[in-house]
């Protein structure tokens, strides 16, 4: 497993006479293009898609908008958007101390102003570690049972199942993608969305991609995987075309296809705070890419079969499940990784919950916390998506729920039927940075979960209703709401149908206290 390090540049000539900064063309004109790179890595056969239909308006250029952000230098943009959120912090430490400035009026300004001060470094301060994820952000306990109007409601639909969402890094914008081949981004308050143009076969072979190969005629629409990068700008889809194919949010266009891998590319993951991303595959590989240079940096390689899922945080560390019923910890600077072995299944699913802490979810309807620090997983929650009989709603009973039982319990199951593939744990996500979890399958509902940091165990929270095979889970970041990607198929394969279930995006309200 090698990383490749980028290009080193050379030392500056060294001139002659006088110096003076405007000779020097690092201070004169705007930074160059980056320029694109060819690939010449062999591809394999991709199958074919169906046809999708035009639902939602088409999406066009919008020049006026790329040609403000060209007057503006990154230096500028960074400085604009630092004070705007300072301004908006010390407006939230201004409502904070208007109470108690109101009964002392007889204290100085600059006190007071002092204190304010004081009260927005804490805050930065405690939003920095909370970011690093070296303080977990309470939430679990602050979330309220539904009431009975709380429900999933559809934010915009697709024409099969869909397959994937992502959210962008202030919660205002969404991406969905299904097996039909449409991508849509939306807004996430009024659902209004416009549909990605796939681009020519002529304009894709332009940007890089290959020719399908066997029996294939056409390159496959059908997507697996969607990424979005922490600053909103590129969107990243992968599927049975082997291909990675990167978007440009701002003007929702095509700018550029990866080539490389030789199987269905399953997973994609953005690394927080950057444009290097990741892709795992059936192939069983791990590429590294990056997405400002149009670049491939290096392939990972350790799974024995198909690579389901991969997410990352801030570290260069990359979280993947396999096949070959193993969790791995890619450690790329390092290039090293950890092996993590599930007891008695086949996982199917995981998420970082911390640098030290993960997440995963099981065939067989488990849901595993798993820490560094050992290999077998700390605790496991057993049954944690029972299939009722008739795929009947579940009760509550005083804000417990009455499911499966944990690893040292000893609740009876009674109707509830964990071995079917209904209950395989298909998807699981974290509020970032907090103890509030959520996992979905095809049993009829979505759960969420409290994890305790101190006991290294997961606690039941709340049951909602939702039918259908949740694909694809995704939290905002301040954990008021939940977006879900279902279908009436799974992700992956075609082996089960709900045909109740509505082919969509859907959003559920989380009230926090």
């Amino acid at each position: 497993m090698k990383y490749k390090n980028t290009k080193k540049k050379g030392p500056a000539p060294r001139g002659k006479g006088k110096f003076s900064i405007n000779q020097d063309p690092f201070f004169a004109g705007e930074p160059k293009k980056r320029r694109k790179i060819d690939y010449d890595d062999d591809d394999i056969e991709s199958a074919d898609s169906e046809d999708y239909d035009d639902e939602v308006e088409k999406s066009g250029p919008e020049e006026s908008e790329g040609e403000e952000e060209e007057q503006e230098t990154a230096d500028e943009k960074r400085k604009r958007v630092a004070t705007a959120y300072l301004e908006k912090i010390r407006e939230i430490a201004r409502r904070e101390k208007e109470e108690e400035e109101d009964g002392d009026e007889g204290r100085e300004v600059g006190e007071k102003e002092g204190e304010r001060d004081s009260l927005v470094a804490k805050i930065l301060q405690q939003e920095q570690l909370e970011e690093s994820g070296r303080v977990r952000r309470v939430i679990a306990s602050r979330v309220q049972k539904p009431e009975a109007t709380d429900e999933f409601r559809v934010l915009l639909k697709h024409r099969q199942s869909v397959t994937a969402v992502a959210l962008s890094e202030d919660d205002s914008k969404g991406f969905s993608a299904s097996k039909d081949g449409s991508i849509l981004h939306w807004d996430v308050s009024s659902g209004k969305g416009v549909k990605y143009l796939w681009p020519s076969e002529e304009v894709l072979k332009s940007h890089g991609a290959k020719d399908p190969q066997g029996r294939a005629t056409k390159q496959s629409k059908h997507i697996l995987a969607l990424a979005v990068s922490s600053d909103g700008r590129y969107l990243a889809s992968g599927g049975l075309d082997r291909h990675i194919h990167l978007w440009d949010t701002r003007i929702q266009e095509h700018i550029q296809a990866f080539p490389g891998h030789r199987g269905p590319v399953s997973c994609l993951t953005f690394r927080q705070g950057t444009s290097e991303l990741f892709s795992g595959s059936f192939d069983r590989t791990v590429k590294i890419w990056n997405a400002e240079d149009r670049a491939y940096i290096s392939t990972l390689f350790g799974h024995q079969s198909e690579v389901l899922t991969i997410d990352c945080l801030r570290k260069e560390r990359v979280l993947t499940v396999g096949r070959d019923r193993s969790m791995q910890l890619w450690k790329v600077p390092e290039e090293s990784r950890l092996v993590f072995r599930a007891p008695a299944s086949s996982l199917e699913c995981c998420c970082f919950i911390s640098n030290d802490e993960f997440l995963s979810g099981s065939d067989d309807g488990s849901i595993e916390l798993w820490s560094l620090l050992r290999k077998k997983p700390v605790y496991i929650v057993k049954n944690a998506h029972p299939l009722l009989d008739g795929l009947k709603n579940f009760e509550q009973d005083e804000g417990k729920i009455s499911n499966g039982h944990s690893e040292n319990g000893n609740l009876n199951p009674g109707s509830y039927h964990s071995s079917s593939a209904y209950s395989w744990v298909s998807s699981v996500t974290v509020c970032g940075g907090s103890d509030l979890a959520a996992s979905g399958a095809g049993n009829g509902s979505v759960r969420l979960w409290a994890i305790e940091s101190e006991t290294k165990d997961i606690q039941p929270l709340y049951n909602l209703p939702l039918v259908g095979f949740v694909n694809s889970l995704a939290f905002a970041k301040s954990g008021q709401f939940l977006i879900a990607g279902v279908g009436q198929e799974p992700r992956l394969g075609r082996w089960g149908h709900l045909p109740a279930a509505r082919n969509g995006v859907l959003v559920h309200p989380i009230k926090l206290s």
